[in-house]
């Protein structure tokens, strides 16, 4: 199993019937063999906004030693690199945005 890119928070803390977790390994485990829907007392609402359509590509040349770098450093963050390369360009320009 690939590591997720974000900090899950572990050790989780205890919500209700839903037990305290220490590594997503652990809490996998428990949602294997338990359904969500015995747990909806424990559970909260959240708000979720999805990504805007991402339907314009750009072709991106990269010589092969950035290409497996690229590849490298997607596959450590639990992401592809399409959308490592997206992010990155994305934070570049909106941090250029606030330096004028």
């Amino acid at each position: 199993m690939s590591q997720p890119s974000v900090d899950l928070g572990y050790p989780t803390p205890a919500h209700g019937r839903i037990p305290a977790f220490h590594s997503i390994e652990e809490e996998s485990e428990f949602w294997d063999t338990h359904d969500l829907t015995d747990f909806l007392e424990e559970s909260n609402p959240v708000h979720l906004t999805v990504a805007a359509d991402l339907s314009d590509p750009l072709t991106v040349q990269l010589d092969q030693s950035d290409r497996l770098e690229l590849d490298r450093q997607a596959e450590a963050r639990g992401v592809g690199p399409s959308t490592l390369a997206r992010l990155w360009l994305t934070e570049r320009l909106h941090q250029n945005e606030k330096t004028g």
